[in-house]
């Protein structure tokens, strides 16, 4: 498949910001730096961007590999770098056309609308062999990562007016009811899942054939996750029952059944449009909050980039993103006393990808970690099963800078103060694309790349601080506010204080 850039080779250096002489404040220097890493990464024969790319920027090490998470992260990151002019208006323009441009051209799941999960970003083509080791690939289309794009393009579709048309007649290509089974929790529960993706064709291993394709045998069965963009998306375009959003778990049961999870939650019992829900709660330095998978900010607060979730929904996200923000600080500076905060899934400074979190503010038993050494904590469950020894010390803590930026709404201040003390204290963790992937604080071994989706954050980040709200706005204009603003604001979470 042969794709041909539009940009003008002058572009891929990015545009400087005007000279002025009024102070900046700090969130506008990071977010010129970023910028400039999605500049490197952006493949000019294609206008596809890589998944990450090294430390230096130089474009010879650009990833051989990108996926729609990352396409639509390079779409968002230049809304952002147009408002906060770093780019001029055209530029950002005519960026975003060319980018629409070739994923119009991409292959795709003709029947659904939905993008397969790694292209070549070199040519455009699906990935079949992976580039790093030679290993098969089986092309997937995953339920969260076309979440992603689509919530891309819902931002360059009002932020952009000359990109609308293209936009749209993406956007409304997708069919995210293609990945809702209304009986994963069974025939007699009223509301259902989302599955985790499919495959056009037979993988090895656990898969469920279904509607011509071979779905995961998992589904996205909790609701404090990332997946959750999928399904406001979904449901705001008529394609997901609301009820769905009531399908998934706040936290799993009190039972016995469960007690392999970390901790034993406490909660009440209700009911939202007819769905039964268990409002189950963890609990941590004295506060109930609703737990993620992992304890990591990605799962919790990614979604609200788009979606202002604490104002929509005042009695429970409006509650719970503070809390669980707190409980990130209070792990990294009082708990492990690393000195810093910020965990989440990231490059592993000893290379390669790892997951991290504050194991506190997490269910899963194994992980995530926030530390090198993969120290975890296992508080029981009741009278099912008893707790694990305390840890004796916590390791080489690896803070993951897109995780700040993320809690930047919830601990402006904190936040700030946090990334400007690893800025001084590191100054190998600061580059030419901004803070690198992530940095293990007590040994400072740095993650010298940066990640397109972890950049996407951060632009996403502060250009929602500095432009209020403006990736917010972008996105939830139309059928978002329309169709998800009530739907948060009936929910109460049981959090609080521990014990009220």
């Amino acid at each position: 498949m042969k794709l041909v850039s539009v940009l003008a080779a002058t572009l891929l250096l990015g545009t400087a910001p005007a000279a002025t002489a009024e102070p900046k404040p700090a969130l506008y220097g990071y977010a010129v730096d970023t910028w400039r890493s999605f500049t490197a990464m952006l493949d000019p024969r294609t206008n596809l961007v890589a998944d990450n790319i090294g430390g230096d920027l130089n474009p010879a090490t650009r990833s051989k590999y990108t996926s729609p998470t990352n396409i639509g992260g390079y779409l968002w990151s230049t809304v952002v770098a147009r408002d906060l002019g770093i780019i001029d208006r055209r530029e950002a323009s005519t960026r975003i056309d060319a980018t629409l441009n070739s994923l119009a051209r991409l292959k795709k799941h003709e029947p659904t609308g939905m993008y397969f999960n790694w292209y070549d970003p070199a040519n455009g083509e699906v990935l079949r062999i992976w580039p790093e080791d030679g290993n098969p690939v089986y092309p997937f289309l995953s339920s969260v990562d076309n979440g992603w794009l689509a919530a891309a393009l819902m931002v360059v579709r009002t932020a952009e007016p000359s990109a609308r048309r293209k936009a749209e007649k993406l956007l409304y290509g997708m069919d995210f009811g293609f990945y809702y089974n209304p009986k994963s929790r069974g025939d007699d529960f009223p509301a259902g899942q989302l599955r985790g993706g499919f495959w056009p064709e037979k993988p090895p291993g656990c898969s469920v054939f279904d509607k011509d394709v071979y779905y995961t045998c998992n589904h996205y069965d909790i609701l404090n996750t990332e997946p959750r963009i999928a399904s406001y998306i979904g449901i705001a375009l008529g394609q997901i029952p609301r009820e769905h959003y009531f399908g998934t778990y706040r936290t799993f049961p009190d039972t016995c059944d469960w007690s392999w999870l970390k901790q034993k939650p406490v909660g009440v019992h209700r009911s939202y449009l007819g769905v039964p829900v268990f409002e189950g709660t963890y609990s941590y330095n004295g506060k109930r909050f609703v737990p993620t998978w992992g304890g990591d900010m990605f799962e919790a607060l990614m979604p609200a980039l788009f979606v202002p979730e604490e104002r929509w929904a005042p009695k429970s996200w409006g509650l719970n993103h503070p809390i669980y923000v707190q409980g990130q600080i209070e792990h990294g500076l009082g708990e492990a006393k690393y000195g810093y905060w910020g965990f989440s899934p990231a490059s592993n400074p000893l290379g390669g990808y790892a997951a991290y979190g504050a194991p506190p503010l997490g269910m899963d038993p194994a992980g995530y970690p926030s530390d090198l050494e993969g120290t975890k904590v296992d508080y029981g469950f009741g009278e099912c099963r008893s707790p694990g020894p305390a840890p004796q010390k916590w390791g080489d803590g690896v803070v993951t800078p897109h995780a700040v930026f993320l809690a930047l709404p919830y601990a402006k201040d904190a936040a700030l103060a946090n990334l400007a003390k690893l800025k001084r204290s590191f100054g190998n963790v600061y580059g030419p694309g901004g803070f690198k992937d992530s940095i293990a604080v007590r040994s400072g071994k740095v993650a010298d790349r940066y990640l397109s989706l972890d950049q996407a954050m951060v632009l996403g980040a502060i250009g929602n601080s500095l432009r209020h709200d403006l990736v917010r706005n972008a996105f939830t204009r139309g059928e978002i506010e329309r169709g998800i603003r009530p739907l948060l604001a009936i929910e109460e979470f049981s959090i609080g204080k521990a014990g009220t």
